[in-house]
């Protein structure tokens, strides 16, 4: 039996700076929920540069760099500003979504397919740089394949529709992007590509999400910012943690 490789957990400190700047002064800091967060078993920190800098600014993005031992997912859009701040940070990865002013958060996948000339310069800038490109969208095959055609290592794909069906109690909806997710993780493997997945996670789903092969990385973070509240960041990654262990554990022992 092959035991599962292990699975990373990114967490996604961007409400901490919401949070900070709903007073306009310099707390909560960012960069120390990070800290706190790899401390408690974090393995990466992701944190989204939004153009209208609704949460992370700018020098977070430098002060995060400089300040922690663990890999930083540069999530962003595709934009020349954007790109220019990226290669001078230097994360360990760039994660690239769509973004709209007008949106809480974000709310699909990247259209890879219509942007595949304007996002191949990027990923071949990022690429040459030695900066890993992951692509966030959906788990519909033509964009899988577009991915891979672009030679981006990595996808993640967009678990919010899922999420938002198990929350609403819609089991037919739930089980059919269930399907999705399961056959999208499978075509993006056999295309080479490294598979993570995030967006609207939980406890529950972050343990579903662990026991499907082929996942190597999970983004969380506005489920764990507001768990944190009630009982602490460091607990939260615990628990968060403990159960990716358990779904891990269940695919080592259903392969």
């Amino acid at each position: 039996m092959t035991k599962p490789l292990p699975l990373r957990l990114g967490v996604n400190i961007d409400h901490v700076a919401t949070l900070r700047n709903a007073r306009g002064g310099q707390r909560p800091d960012p960069v120390r929920a990070a800290l706190a967060a790899i401390e408690a078993g974090a393995d990466g920190i992701t944190a989204h540069l939004r153009e209208d800098r609704r949460h992370i600014r700018d020098n977070d993005m430098a002060r995060l760099k400089a300040a922690i031992s663990k890999p930083l997912n540069f999530e962003m859009a595709a934009t020349p500003d954007m790109v220019r701040i990226a290669l001078a940070t230097k994360p360990r990865a760039v994660c690239l979504v769509p973004e709209r002013r007008e949106e809480l958060t974000t709310e699909g996948g990247l259209d890879v397919v219509g942007q595949r000339e304007s996002l191949a310069p990027s990923i071949a800038r990022f690429s040459d740089a030695g900066i890993r490109v992951s692509l966030f969208i959906a788990a519909d095959p033509q964009q899988i394949e577009m991915a891979a055609r672009l030679r981006a290592p990595v996808i993640e794909l967009h678990t919010g529709a899922w999420c938002d069906a198990i929350e609403d109690g819609n089991t037919a909806k739930a089980a059919s992007e269930w399907q999705r997710i399961v056959a999208g993780t499978t075509l993006a493997n056999s295309a080479g590509l490294e598979v993570h997945a995030g967006h609207g996670l939980d406890y529950a789903t972050a343990e579903m999400m662990a026991a499907l092969p082929g996942i190597m990385e999970l983004n969380i973070g506005y489920f764990m910012m507001g768990e944190a509240l009630f009982v602490g960041l460091a607990e939260t990654v615990r628990q968060m943690r403990a159960a990716m262990d358990r779904g891990r554990a269940r695919l080592a022992a259903n392969p």
